[in-house]
């Protein structure tokens, strides 16, 4: 099938080369494509109950992180998602990750997504990694838009949007449901050209 329009990423650009590591603008933070020796984190962090609290899906054995990262390897080539480690820059620990989900390469559209472990929360990780992740998107990957959901009830989420310039854009009703139910999301987006 064809389009009236010109793809504004072309199908095959990202997957050419290796998913790239990504510094923030500070230098503290490197956003690295996860690898199999990061398996123990990736299973540690969703043992988390404010991180079960919000994610629906949950990771049971060292084995399933495993097959997560190669999932999210697979995705890459295939150019559905993208998923980075958030490290610290200086010793190279995980502290959390950030992925553009749900690429959508004809419209230069994907969903952000993003989680901080608890001992590195409140420290300004997740909106220094959303920006920098903003950053690569739109000036090197040539993305238009950005979109990202929360549950209405998740505040910290919202904090960190705001922080990183996605502006509320409403409210979608009962649009995703959680363990304890169906949930109103709060819907954020940054479009190429925003502050």
């Amino acid at each position: 099938m064809t389009s009236d329009i010109v793809p504004a990423i072309p199908a095959g650009t990202l997957c050419a080369a290796a998913q790239p590591s990504l510094t923030s603008r500070d230098g503290e933070l490197l956003l690295r494509p996860w690898a199999g020796d990061d398996a123990a984190v990736l299973l540690a962090a969703y043992q988390d109950p404010a991180m079960q609290r919000w994610f629906v899906r949950r990771l049971q054995t060292h084995e399933d992180a495993l097959m997560w990262i190669a999932t999210w390897e697979r995705e890459w080539q295939r150019e559905s998602s993208a998923h980075w480690a958030i490290a610290r820059a200086d010793d190279g620990a995980v502290v959390g990750r950030v992925a553009l989900r749900r690429m959508e390469l004809l419209h230069g559209l994907a969903e952000c997504a993003y989680w901080v472990l608890p001992h590195a929360r409140g420290k300004g990780i997740a909106p220094r990694s959303l920006v920098t992740l903003a950053d690569w998107a739109f000036d090197e990957a040539g993305f238009h838009r950005l979109e990202l959901m929360h549950s209405d009830r998740n505040e910290a989420s919202c904090r960190v949007a705001a922080k990183a310039g996605f502006a509320g854009e409403g409210i979608r009703r009962s649009a995703l449901r959680h363990a304890d139910g169906w949930h109103d999301m709060h819907q954020h987006a940054r479009v190429q050209g925003d502050a």
